[in-house]
This record gives structure tokens, sequence and C-alpha cells, in this order.
């Protein structure tokens, strides 16, 4: 009996002692597979992230390559060549604001679900600029809506802040207010007060409007209102920056906006349009509304994360520029990147997070945000993050791998964007020191837009990676600078240079 009991005994102490030893073997297993899982998560999220640095490279040759290009397009357009991708609109402004213009005018500017009405009374060079503005929301519905509906609102909505004119603004006896119209959704423009809309976008779709002048329906509008006003001048948001800001600088010869979405005009010599008809401006000038949204190049870094976000676009082979570097898009871009590593690599755990399958989840002020942090352990990255995604914890490792996403997809973006100012100064032989000996020029380019303003590592990279471009002797005379609302004040300075009255004057 007692022999059986030890060897009972044994056999269980054996037995545990083997279950033991086959727990730890588990362990161990479970250890090397986790760290064999971890090893290869961290392996693929390399392979992705290698496959991003070289798709998102933009060495300065190439930036050279797509100058060049740019160039190029820019004179197809000038030719009007129907397959030109930048249409090189004429605007028809001839006369930009000299700081001499006088007198009470106002602007409207339409451009997106807000519109802004604006009041200045212009002062000649002692007194410049009074002014006032009010930003009106645009109800959703009337986005959908009517031509009529949509421009009675706006008329309604002008014609109620006329009426809070104070005694800062003078209108002369017998004259007539006159509006400068900001309208900043494509335009054939048929005159310095005229255009025929070519389609909405920004998520317009209104019944009634596509091949119509668009002054003649605001000036509709304005006259059901009672409202007495005539629309002097017709502008693009880039034009109007354009003479806004050489309204404060004589020197600008061209703007840029770096916003939601992007554009750029320039002062061309007016015999150097081949597609101009008709008598050459007294200014001999013409500012050219580029559309530089849409150029597109084999040159350009299209990578796959580019092209599924075209594909899926309301707009497929369109814009293409724009899709690259404007603010519409940068975050959009990361999202992709991320959710690629999210199913690749487990970036965010074993289960994607949900929300990061919703398109344009992650918005380039997030973008921006995120990119700005600059605490050790990125805290702020993890709320943002925590917040656009809906998970509990992100690790330190997935922030900084996010991090680096932002830089690759912002630094591609502003040089891309530089080598297209650069491509105009090239146009217009702004972008080397003068050979004949004769004094350098000071060139200026005006940029407007919510991406350029605050996302700082954004606008930084633009100005280093255009001054890397002209070289150090040319970029000393090139000047990059913000013009704030430059559109808006820009449409009251050219309903003021081409006034109805400017001749008796």
């Amino acid at each position: 009996m007692g022999k059986e009991t030890t060897v009972v005994g044994t056999a269980v102490a054996v037995c545990a002692a083997a279950a033991a030893a086959v727990g730890v073997a588990v362990a161990v297993s479970r250890r090397k597979s986790r760290r064999g899982a971890k090893a290869e998560r961290r392996k693929k999220a390399a392979d992705v992230i290698e496959e991003v640095d070289r798709a998102f490279a933009t060495p300065t040759p190439m930036l050279r390559d797509i100058a060049d290009a740019m160039v190029e397009e820019m004179e197809r357009g000038l030719r009007a060549d129907p397959h030109a991708p930048i249409k090189m609109l004429i605007s028809y402004v001839d006369n930009l604001p000299t700081g001499d213009e006088h007198g009470l005018f106002y602007a409207l500017d339409l451009g997106g679900t807000n519109f802004r009405v604006i009041r200045v009374q212009l002062g000649g060079k002692e007194k410049r600029v009074v002014q006032q503005y009010e930003e009106v929301a645009i109800p959703p519905h009337l986005m959908v809506g009517t031509s009529i509906e949509l421009f009675d609102f706006i008329a309604a909505e002008l014609e109620r802040f006329v009426a809070t004119e104070g005694d800062d603004f003078y209108l002369p006896e017998g004259r007539q207010r006159e509006l400068g119209f900001t309208f900043s959704f494509p335009v054939n423009q048929t005159s310095i007060s005229s255009g025929t809309l070519i389609k909405w976008t920004k998520g317009f779709s209104i019944n009634g409007t596509v091949g119509d002048d668009v002054v003649a329906e605001l000036s509709r509008a304005m006259e059901r209102q009672g409202l007495d006003m005539k629309v002097t001048a017709l502008v693009n948001d880039t034009v109007g920056t354009l003479a806004g800001g050489i309204y404060d600088d004589k020197d600008v010869v061209a703007a840029v906006i770096l916003g939601t979405g992007t554009n750029a005009a320039y002062v061309e010599h007016a015999n150097a349009i081949p597609k101009w008809n008709g008598l050459l401006p007294r200014s001999g000038n013409m500012v050219i509304n580029m559309e530089w949204g849409n150029f597109k190049s084999d040159k350009l870094p299209h990578s796959e994360y580019d092209r599924a976000l075209d594909f899926e676009s309301l707009n497929p082979g369109e814009q293409i520029y724009e899709k690259m570097i404007s603010g519409m898009y940068l975050g959009e871009i990361v999202r992709r990147i991320l959710l690629k590593l999210a199913h690749d690599a487990s970036l965010f755990g074993d289960v994607v997070p949900p929300k990061l399958e919703h398109l344009f989840a992650l918005r380039t002020p997030d973008m921006s945000a995120m990119h700005h942090d600059t605490s050790h352990d990125l805290r702020f990255m993890l709320s943002k993050l925590k917040d656009i995604l809906g998970v509990a914890d992100i690790s330190l490792e997935a922030r900084y791998i996010t991090l680096h996403i932002c830089d690759k997809v912002a630094e591609r973006g502003a040089r891309l964007a530089a080598a297209g100012i650069y491509g105009i100064l090239k146009k217009l032989g702004r972008d080397r020191v003068p050979s004949d000996g004769s004094p350098k020029k000071r060139t200026v380019v005006a940029v407007d837009g919510g991406l350029f303003e605050h996302y700082k590592k954004f606008s930084s990279c633009v100005e280093a990676t255009l001054a890397d471009l002209l070289g150090k002797e040319a970029a000393s005379s090139v000047v990059v600078k913000m013009a704030n609302d430059g559109s808006g004040i820009g449409a009251a300075l050219l309903a003021a240079s081409h006034s109805q009255y400017a001749i008796a004057e």
C-alpha cells in the first residue's frame, strides 16, 4: 500500500512537472510567436514606408523638369491648343490698381459654402483703404436648388449690407454703386464684366446656370431686390489676389492660391498671347488666370495613392496637380497611406479602425495639427488620432510613423507647388539674374489661402524649395508674400480701376 502511494505520488509529481514544463514551453512559444508576429508587422510597416519614401521623393532635378513642363503647358494654353490641360484664361483685366483709386466700392466673394460682402472706401495713396466686411453662410438647400433662389438670397444679403453704410463711407451724388464680383468657379470670361459658367464645383449643383452669364444672373437678382448697383469687374479669387497684391506692392508679378483648392494668375505681356484677338490693351499687359490645378505631366510623381484618389473622385482624370498639392486632398492622401499600414502592418492594432475606412475622415487641418506636434511623446497627435479613428490607444511607434507620413505628403505637396511657381518665374524671365549687367528686378509672388497661411511646415518648405530652384543670387530678389484676404479687397479694387466713371475723371 505504501509503495503504491509512493508510486502514485511520484507519477503525479512527474505529471505536474511535465505539465509545468509544457506550460513553460507553451508560454515561451507564445512569446516567440508574439515576437515573431511583431517583427513581421514591423517589417511590413517598414516596406510600406520605404515604398512611400520612394514614391513621394521629389529630387531637385525632377522639380526642374516639372517647371519646364509647366512652361510648355502655359505656352500651349496661350496658343489656345484645345488639348492643353492648363487653359490660361484671359481675364480681361489690363488695368491693375495703381494706388490712386478713390471712392466707395463693393465686392462680393462667392467661392464656397460661405460668401463675403465687402465695402471699401478708397482714398488714394494718402488715405488708402477703409473697409468692412461680413461673411454669410449659404443654406445647404440653395447649393442644390435653382439659380434664381441662390442669386436672390445673395442679392438680399448684399442689399441688407449696403443699408448699413456708416459715416466713414461716402458715395458722390448721382453715382451708382459699383461692385467687383469674385466668382471662384470655372467661367468662360467674355469681357471684364461678363462670363458664362462652365460648371459648378465645390458641392454646388444648381439647375439652369451652366452656359449662362453669371453677372447677368446677379444683376437681375439685384434688380428684383431694388438694389441699384452695377457689376464692373468679374474676377476669380486668384486674379483678385493679384490685384490686391499689386495695390500693396507694385513689384507683384503673380498670385497663387494655396488653400482648399489651388490656382495661379500672373501678368503676361499682351503680345505674348497668340490667342488674343483685337487691339492690344493700352497697358500692354493682360492678367492670365492659369487654372493650373488641371496641370498634368508624366514628370509628376504619381503614386498608387494618387491614382486611387483620382479614380474614386468626382472628376477622374482632372485637376491632377490640385489633387497632389491642395488642402482638399493632402489629409486624404495621408489617410490612404495609414489605411494601407493598418491593413498590412496592423499599425493601429489587430482590428483596422472602421473610421479610417471613411473617405476624407482625416482632413488637412488635422494633418497640419499633428505634423506640428513637437512633444517628445506626441501627446497632441495621440489625442487627435483617438478623436479621428475612435480607438482607445495608439502606440508611440504608430504615432511616429504617422508623423513621418505627414512629413512626406506635406513635403511633396510643398515642393511641387514651388516647382509651379518657379515655372511661372521662368516664363516671365524672372528666374535668373540679368546677363547684360542691368539691375536685378525685385519680384514678388502674392500667396493667399489657409493651407499656406496656417500650415507653417508646408509654407516654409515652399519658400525653401523655391529659393533652392532659383539659386542664391536670383533668390535674393524674389519675395513670397502672404496676401491675406487678397481676393475680396482685390475685387473691389478692380471695380475701381474698371469703373464706368474712370474715364470722366
